[in-house]
């Protein structure tokens, strides 16, 4: 792997972003993403993901996906079929969409988060290791207890 990735907050609330798939996968994903105009095309959907997402189409996937993802500003691919994610990861790419894929080889990864009232810690291993993320937020959550925040309130006090 050669490709260079940096870490990025945005606002998620300003993007559009389209989810193929509505298992456990893509509820994961959607969560990760919850507050942005999300829509999900599905066969079958969670209900757990149902209420989450701004809309749902309920319908098989079709070949020709360009003219369905080129309103949005992210494409994930999320369903349990490593062929069909590519073929949705290959189209996003081609038209210069942003595309996560469950699969691997998006430009774009979901790191596992730590949040706190203040502060966010995000991990990633780069697509290399997904159990690895989890891990080490995991660590973080008994290390990183309330005493950051009440450090973080004393350093915004300070700058003011």
């Amino acid at each position: 792997m050669n490709e260079h990735y940096v870490p990025i907050f945005v606002e998620a609330a300003k993007y559009k972003i389209i989810v193929f798939g509505g298992g456990n996968v893509a509820l994961r994903k959607c969560r990760y993403f919850q507050g942005a105009d999300i829509t999900v095309m599905t066969r079958e959907i969670l209900p757990e993901l149902e209420k989450i997402v701004t809309k749902v189409i309920i319908r098989e996937i079709p070949d020709d996906i360009k003219d369905i993802i080129d309103p949005f500003d992210l494409v994930i691919a999320a369903t349990d079929n490593k062929e069909l994610n590519a073929r949705i990861r290959n189209d996003a790419a081609f038209m210069g969409i942003s595309v996560n894929s469950a699969h691997g080889g998006g430009n774009v990864l979901i790191p596992s988060v730590l949040k706190r009232d203040k502060y966010t810690v995000a991990v990633s291993s780069q697509g290399r290791v997904p159990a690895f993320p989890p891990y080490i937020i995991n660590e973080l959550d008994g290390f990183l207890d309330g005493k950051y925040d009440r450090m973080l309130d004393l350093m915004i006090e300070m700058r003011q």
